[in-house]
């Protein structure tokens, strides 16, 4: 199981942190299959992966993850990390805002073979929304502010 930790550990902090598409190839099953919605045109297996890496790097030129968390059970690894960086270029449709954003990302990868054979990520993209001052969350309808009770 130290293996499986090895490879994903090395995806996050690799390709995702340093921006290095070698280790996708080294890393990614050409059929991997990815669980995470990127949309209709989103290229399948390892280019796939790049893409997002790409798209990342573009809109946060210093992204980085850091594994908070990470468990190995049979073939999956799950994880529980911190993605941040500084929003520079376009992100989902909108131009930069020059404002940081830090959100909780959790991620499952089956690995088989010392690749990544299937991938389920659940990012916090509202909360990044929020904080890069591209969404508002919804107000208190009336100003009526909700008090906390036990």
């Amino acid at each position: 199981m130290a293996d499986h930790e090895a490879v994903a550990r090395r995806l996050i902090e690799e390709g995702f942190s340093r921006g290095d598409f070698s280790v996708v190839d080294a890393l990614c099953a050409p059929h991997l299959v990815e669980h995470q919605d990127f949309g209709p045109d989103h290229p399948a297996g390892p280019e796939g992966v790049k893409a997002v890496i790409a798209s990342l790097r573009r809109a946060f030129p210093d992204f980085r993850i850091h594994i908070e968390d990470l468990a190995v059970a049979g073939d999956i690894v799950w994880m529980r990390m911190i993605g941040s960086g500084t929003h520079l270029g376009p992100f989902m449709g909108h131009g930069p805002s020059g404002r940081g954003m830090s959100i909780q990302i959790f991620d499952a990868m089956r690995v088989e073979g010392g690749m990544v054979t299937e991938h389920w990520g659940v990012p916090d993209r509202l909360a990044a929304l929020f904080q890069l001052g591209l969404a508002t969350p919804p107000g208190r309808p009336g100003g009526v502010a909700i008090a906390a009770t036990r």
